[in-house]
Order: structure tokens, then C-alpha cells, then sequence
């Protein structure tokens, strides 16, 4: 007797689970690094042409410079600043994008237009230390003494010490921290006298030798010390605030009381329970705060004439030298995009209810 055949019972091993691979694309870590990969790509096309959108050009600066001085006919002119700069002129613009694109691949962040023979990564390793060590060191002491202001404001609500400790708080963060710059400068260097300012200009003093020596760490503390200032406390009043606001919406929590309920040490209490989830929202803008190290440094650098990759970055700006843009626009733009990579990563193991192979 011929049998027939039952699709129903085939095993059920036939059901393909999905690949590992398939997991992967779908994972939580492949999707973040891919949106920041793509959203560099598209920042990093638009500060390309957009920077070709200022107004004057410094090659045609140039042009018309030897034109007046010399009295040099217009092609005679060019050429010279074609051969000066090593620009080709008469490439079309979509040709410099790829040429730009090239060159990103293999790491070359091209010359600089205005100091020929001047790579743009020497001003990036000459100057971004500067940056990272004053804004970094000023961010980390404004949120640990935020954290630190905020939880003890929490606990001691409505008492005179917090709302002092608010309002100071409340009018520090509402200063921007280029005026904080000048009134440093206005009452302790010229008012009161008490700061030598004209000292302090650059990042360093002459003869100082960068190195692992106590001389060199005083020297570049002493010059870093009112940009810190400025920074410290234009940030700190934030700080003290969201950690403020953050406490107590954890001291309201249910498992706060069952702690209580237990028993535990007040101390316990605070430092597991209520600091550490707390916390968590200020962890992750402090990781994407690290990524506005580079680029909120312009104007305080500026004001206090402390070289770092800020005054680099103005100076460019002020001569249209578009290729240093360029390199330090493109410093910010991935100091940026994975600073909030790292975010994500960091809120993820903070908070256990948040894992890499999560679906959104």
C-alpha cells in the first residue's frame, strides 16, 4: 500500500533558527557604530563645501596683492599663487571633494593653504593636548563637585543651604562663559591685580621643556589656570542642578523605602541606592560633554590667548585657511558623534536593563 507524504511530520530541527550573523546586524553595539559612522560621512560632506561658502578666498587675497603691489597681470598672478600654494585652481570642486575623501582613507588631512609645506596633523598633535588637558581637567573637577553639591542640596532641600546653593547655581550656569572670561580678566588682572594675565598668555613659557617634571606640570597649570576657571564655573551650576533634580526623584522610589525598611545604613543607602541611579542621566552627558571638549574651546582660548586647538581653529577661520578648517572641524565632528557612541555604551553598563543585543 503506497504511503503518502505528511509535511507535518517533518522534524523540527527543520525550522532555522537565525545565524549569528544575522544576531549581529541586529545587535545593539553594530547599529550605533554604523549610525555614527554615517552620520560622520554626512557632517563631514556638508563642513566641506560649506567652508567654501565664505565669503573672500585667500588665494584670491593673494592674487589681488600681487596684482596691486606688483602690478602682475591676472594669469601671471595666479599661476604664482598656484605654484605658492600648491592648489590647482581649475580643478572643479567635486574634484577636491574626492581628492579630499582620498586622502581621509589613507589618514593625510592635507597642507596647510597659508604655511605651505605645513601638514594640518602637526597642528592637531601641536596643539589639541593643550585643549584636552585644560577643558578636561576642567570638566572633570565641575562634575565631580557638581555631583558631590547636588546630592548634599537633595538631601538638605528647602533647608538655607540649598537654596543658596541653587540660586548660585542657577546664575552661574546662566553665564556664558566667554563673559565669565572677560571679568576674570577685567577684575583680577586689571582691577585688582592679583593675576598676572599678560604672564599667562600661550599654553607654555619659553625655555619650558614638555616632560614628566614638576616644573613643566606647574608651568602648564599656571597658563591653563583662568580658561579652567571659566570653565569650571560656566559648567558646574548644571551639574549641581541635574544631580539635584535626579536625587530626588530616586529618593521617592519604592525600593529607596524598602531599604530604609531593612535598615541599611544611611551611608549604604546613598552611596548604592540613590547615588548610583542618580547618576546615571549625568554619566551619559558627561560622555557626550567629552565630545565638546575640542570644539567649545574657541572663544575662551581666544580671549585668554591660550594656544590650544580653539585659537588654531579661529585663526584658520580669520585667513580662510580651509584645509586646517577642514582637519580640526573634522577632530570636533568625531569627538562629537563618539562621544555619544560611547555614551550608549556607557548607559548600557550602567543600567543592566539596557544589552547590546537589545531590539530598539
Amino acid at each position: 500500500m503506497a504511503t503518502t507524504f505528511d509535511a507535518t511530520q517533518l522534524p523540527v530541527e527543520a525550522e532555522r533558527k537565525p545565524s549569528r550573523a544575522a544576531g549581529f546586524l541586529n545587535s545593539f553595539l553594530l547599529r550605533r557604530l554604523l549610525k555614527a559612522l554615517f552620520t560622520a560621512f554626512v557632517v563631514i560632506t556638508l563642513t566641506f563645501f560649506l567652508i567654501r561658502l565664505l565669503p573672500s578666498n585667500p588665494i584670491e587675497l593673494f592674487i589681488q596683492e600681487l596684482m596691486v603691489q606688483y602690478s602682475m597681470p591676472y594669469h601671471q598672478a595666479r599661476d604664482q599663487a598656484a605654484a605658492l600654494f600648491a592648489i590647482d585652481l581649475e580643478k572643479p570642486l567635486i574634484l577636491q571633494y574626492f581628492d579630499y575623501l582620498g586622502g581621509l582613507v589613507r589618514g593625510d588631512l592635507g597642507t596647510s593653504i597659508l604655511s605651505p609645506g605645513t601638514p594640518v596633523t602637526s597642528f592637531i598633535k601641536r596643539f589639541l593636548p593643550w585643549t584636552v588637558f585644560s577643558v578636561g581637567l576642567a570638566l572633570m573637577i565641575s562634575f565631580t563637585s557638581g555631583v558631590i553639591l547636588g546630592l548634599l542640596m537633595a538631601y538638605r532641600r528647602e533647608s538655607l543651604l540649598d537654596h543658596i546653593l541653587t540660586v548660585l547655581a542657577s546664575v552661574l550656569s546662566a553665564i556664558p562663559n566667554y563673559i565669565l572670561g572677560i571679568l576674570l580678566i577685567i577684575w583680577l588682572g586689571v582691577r585688582w591685580g592679583v593675576v598676572p594675565v599678560a604672564q599667562m598668555r600661550g599654553s607654555l613659557s619659553p625655555g619650558v621643556q614638555p616632560g614628566f617634571t614638576l616644573a613643566f606640570f606647574q608651568d602648564a597649570l599656571f597658563h591653563a589656570a583662568l580658561p579652567i576657571a571659566a570653565y569650571v564655573l560656566t559648567t558646574v551650576g548644571s551639574w549641581m542642578l541635574t544631580m539635584k533634580s535626579s536625587t530626588i526623584s530616586v529618593l521617592e522610589e519604592d525600593y529607596v523605602t524598602v531599604a530604609r525598611a531593612k535598615g541599611l545604613k544611611e551611608s549604604r543607602i546613598t552611596t548604592a541606592y540613590v547615588g548610583r541611579n542618580a547618576a546615571l542621566p549625568l554619566f551619559t552627558l558627561l560622555a557626550i560633554s567629552i565630545g565638546f571638549v575640542v570644539g567649545g574651546s574657541v572663544l575662551i582660548e581666544t580671549i585668554f590667548q591660550y594656544q590650544g586647538i580653539g585659537y588654531v581653529l579661529l585663526q584658520a577661520v580669520n585667513r580662510r585657511d580651509y584645509v586646517v578648517m577642514q582637519g580640526v572641524f573634522l577632530i570636533i565632528t568625531l569627538s562629537v558623534i563618539f562621544a555619544n557612541f560611547f555614551a550608549d555604551m556607557l548607559y548600557s553598563w550602567l543600567d543592566p536593563r539596557i544589552k547590546f543585543g537589545a531590539a530598539e
